[in-house]
């Protein structure tokens, strides 16, 4: 079991992923500008899903744990991580944000670097062991113990840290799927808004996406 330390694990997504990293038996710390915010949520959600999770400012969630979620919205991706930068290094760090750019929420808009991940590891710099997932899956979902007919695409520029992600996926009760390079995550991240558009369109609360086929596992023998 892995130390987890979930950046912004307040919010929507960080909690509903803390939630349930913690149900599976790994030890979450909740990370909040606010220790004393981070500690009262951290108790409020341990009691909702019946498991033990600790709150503390983002900066020592980083310090502590084995992998670090950055779990805030793409308008706070630089602040934040420049705050945790000198404490991830060589450490594995899961992005997720999306850029998305309100009002027009349900149009694609990639950041100049080609995608909030690449963004982010050119913050980090080159020992963090950048991965970016959970684009296409609905917080609300992840909020609640029901399962999820949803695949997570899990990108990453090196094979170890992308199948260690896809381990913690399967923790959640998802499927995580690597799709290759975090250049590729451009594909994910766009299609959030696409997926924003499919929900408004055709009122469907959260859809996902789902990988047709038999999917035979990675051999590296």
């Amino acid at each position: 079991m892995s130390i987890i330390g979930v950046v912004g694990g307040t919010g929507s997504l960080g909690g509903a992923l803390a939630g349930r990293w913690a149900k599976a038996g790994h030890t979450v710390l909740i990370g909040s500008r606010s220790a004393e915010n981070a500690a009262k949520y951290a108790a409020e959600l341990g009691e909702r899903v019946g498991a033990k999770l600790e709150g503390c400012t983002n900066l020592e969630a980083a310090q502590r744990a084995d992998i670090v979620v950055n779990a805030v919205p793409f308008a706070a991706q630089e602040e934040r991580l420049t705050e945790i930068r000198d404490a991830v290094q060589g450490k594995i760090v899961v992005e997720t944000a999306v850029p998305l750019m309100p009002p027009r929420v349900m149009r694609v808009q990639l950041p100049a670097e080609g995608s909030a991940a690449q963004r982010a590891q050119a913050i980090l710099g080159p020992d963090v062991k950048l991965v970016s997932a959970f684009h296409n899956v609905a917080a609300e979902k992840l909020a609640t113990a029901e399962a999820i007919e949803c695949d997570v695409f899990v990108f990453a520029d090196e094979v170890a840290p992308r199948a260690r992600v896809v381990k913690l996926v399967a923790d959640l009760g998802l499927r995580g799927i690597e799709a290759g390079s975090l250049a590729n995550s451009a594909a994910a991240e766009a299609l959030t808004s696409v997926l924003i558009f499919v929900n408004k369109t055709y009122q469907v609360p959260g859809s996902g996406i789902t990988i047709t086929g038999k999917l035979t596992p990675p051999n590296r023998a």
